[in-house]
């Protein structure tokens, strides 16, 4: 059992790039004005809703069939990408990058998201704690005797 208990890689990415996603509408409304904010928070939106979906993804899958992880995690790669491509496409036919949002702070809201996720998820996944072996009691294998009798020297 584990002594500490802390949320989870994931959820702690969520709140961090939640954080700096607020800051950065808030640096780009007093920046840049009322398009500029809009811009960063549909962008940092956009990393949320798309990180958050294939991360959770991934993890439920790595925990119930830790085989199909890997094919998991690329198909949900390719996913984010379409995705993105298909958000930008349509925020492009729609003319709300020409008026109501700003480019340059949507897409700097985005690579700001990415990169704040990425590296709280990679620090909290580098702290938690992961036991090494499972502690169940179980019983000793036929003919293997435990320790404290002298079956193990």
């Amino acid at each position: 059992m584990l002594t500490t208990t802390t949320p989870g890689p994931l959820v702690f990415a969520a709140a961090v790039t939640t954080v700096v996603g607020v800051l950065v509408v808030l640096v780009a409304a007093l920046a840049s004005g009322e398009a500029a904010s809009y811009g960063a928070l549909v962008g940092t939106a956009i990393a949320l809703v798309v990180f958050s979906f294939s991360a959770f993804a991934v993890d439920a899958v790595a925990r119930l069939m830790p085989v199909a992880s890997l094919m998991v995690a690329l198909l949900t790669y390719t996913m984010q990408v379409l995705l993105m491509l298909v958000v930008f496409v349509g925020l492009n036919r729609s003319g709300a990058l020409d008026d109501t949002l700003d480019r340059e702070w949507l897409g700097g809201s985005i690579i700001v998201g990415v990169l704040v996720w990425t590296f709280a998820q990679l620090t909290a996944s580098a702290k938690e704690r992961i036991p090494a072996y499972d502690t169940h009691d179980e019983a000793p294998s036929e003919g293997v005797r435990p320790a404290a009798e002298g079956g193990a020297r």
